[in-house]
């Protein structure tokens, strides 16, 4: 007999929320740098940031009692990813600094390294500010925008898999409602019948 509540929790071991913290904790750091205090899209930033890994974890909590919440709330980290995907792109693009595709070195590095802490971020930014001075001088803002971009496609790659994967078990196995009728079902077949 199947359990009327079903496995849940366990965000902190998926790739995208640990991924989606790090994307968090450099928003935060970055903005405080690199963003005026004074400036909407600093706390645009930082919520857009945060929104996701609280999306994730209230998702995983819930999916207990609510696949289909746990589908939308999944999506909506997704879309929480994009807006701030957009704004770092905006800082770049508006201080005419450039925005590095994925197959850059600089980028292949940060994939190959993966930092899983800010201060591991940290370090990759600094090792790539000094190798950056010999070739083409980036800044350290430009790093760590072009660097949080990465992240972000990483982030972004996880949790598309992540919505894919949530919507084909619940259209196969349904949400609380299908197991609750399903056991309802099970225990009344199972009951002798009345005289």
């Amino acid at each position: 007999m199947e359990d009327l509540i079903g496995v849940h929790g366990g965000y902190r071991n998926l790739k995208s929320f640990q991924i989606r913290q790090l994307v968090y904790d450099i928003t935060v750091r970055f903005t405080e740098r690199y963003v005026d205090r004074f400036s909407r899209t600093r706390d645009q930033m930082v919520q857009a940031a945060r929104s996701g890994v609280q999306n994730i974890a209230e998702g995983s909590q819930i999916s207990a009692t609510s696949k289909k919440i746990e589908l939308k709330l999944t999506q909506v980290a997704r879309a929480s990813l994009e807006e701030l995907r957009l704004d770092y792109e905006d800082f770049l693009r508006q201080r005419e600094l450039p925005i590095l595709p994925p197959s850059h070195p600089i980028l292949l590095r940060i994939k190959e390294e993966k930092p899983k802490t800010l201060r591991e971020f940290a370090e990759w930014v600094a090792r790539e500010r000094k190798l950056s001075l010999a070739d083409v001088p980036l800044s350290s803002a430009c790093l760590a925008a072009n660097g949080a971009l990465s992240l972000i496609n990483i982030a972004c790659y996880f949790l598309d898999k992540q919505v894919i994967r949530l919507a084909e078990d619940f259209k196969k196995e349904g949400g609380f409602t299908e197991r609750l009728y399903r056991m309802r079902s099970q225990n009344r077949r199972s009951r002798p019948p009345s005289r």
